[in-house]
């Protein structure tokens, strides 16, 4: 395992400790009495196009579960797979499957090492906000998820939109609240280090173990999956938040998410 990876993963599990007593609470409660919850509406409208009764459906970087969770149940599907590094997060993912009865299994593993027992799998794909930035290259990324994809199948992706990587954030040293759609960085290469932890799981400030994440262009994952025989088949782009870093420019015309769909030949 790469050392950066490593250290991610020491990272995402010491936050998952420390999480605050809400982070994961609703789920059970919201995917049996919601339809599609933890989607925006303008994903909520993708999924439901698709054709995910009796689907199998893969998820990579699946946090605590509860879309996938959200996905298999309201979709009527018939398997989901969730793969994520976090051994603990990966754990309470299982717990809440088995809570909610579901055809859910959640397995922890570099997405990178994710061998051949998942080959031509998936009918679909879900990746969503916070997963590509953890990965240095798409490429490789990519390459793994085609794997497990069936031919035609379809893969969906809800992220934080690529200009988002030139904008300082609270806590950076030329961050100017007066200025928040200020370009500080470089579009196309970035490479951030930090001990500032996840604030979203903890609700709380504490010096972490080191989180390692790089920036890339849409350019670069569009590339990715080109280059490993999918085809993109939509691109959306939204100007409000889903990542919670940039609600004060919310709604104010700059690019701050998208939703990429592709399809594997």
């Amino acid at each position: 395992m790469e050392k950066y990876i490593e250290g991610n993963k020491a990272a995402w599990e010491e936050a998952f400790e420390n999480r605050a007593a809400s982070w994961g609470a609703d789920i059970t409660d919201r995917v049996k009495n919601e339809e599609y919850p933890f989607f925006y509406e303008e994903m909520k409208a993708v999924l439901k196009r698709l054709n995910t009764e009796g689907a199998v459906i893969g998820q990579f970087c699946c946090n605590n579960g509860r879309e996938l969770l959200s996905l298999v149940k309201s979709g009527k599907a018939a398997k989901g797979i969730g793969f994520d590094i976090a051994e603990n997060q990966v754990a309470f993912a299982n717990e809440k499957a088995r809570e909610l009865d579901l055809p859910c299994e959640f397995e922890a593993v570099n997405i990178y090492d994710i061998d051949d027992s998942h080959k031509e799998q998936f009918d679909i794909v879900l990746i969503t906000i916070g997963a590509l930035c953890w990965f240095d290259d798409l490429d490789r990324f990519f390459a793994v998820i085609a794997k497990c994809m069936k031919p035609e199948a379809v893969i969906v992706i809800h992220e934080q939109h690529p200009c988002t990587n030139m904008l300082a954030v609270e806590g950076d040293e030329p961050f100017d609240p007066a200025h928040r759609k200020e370009c500080h960085y470089s579009y196309f290469e970035h490479e951030w280090t930090g001990n500032g932890g996840m604030y979203y799981m903890t609700q709380k400030s504490y010096h972490s173990k080191t989180f390692t994440d790089y920036t890339h262009s849409l350019s670069e994952i569009i590339s990715g999956m080109c280059s490993n025989k999918m085809v993109i088949t939509g691109l959306k782009e939204f100007d409000y938040d889903i990542s919670g870093g940039f609600a004060e420019i919310d709604r104010s015309g700059y690019p701050l998410s998208m939703i990429i769909e592709g399809k594997k030949l």
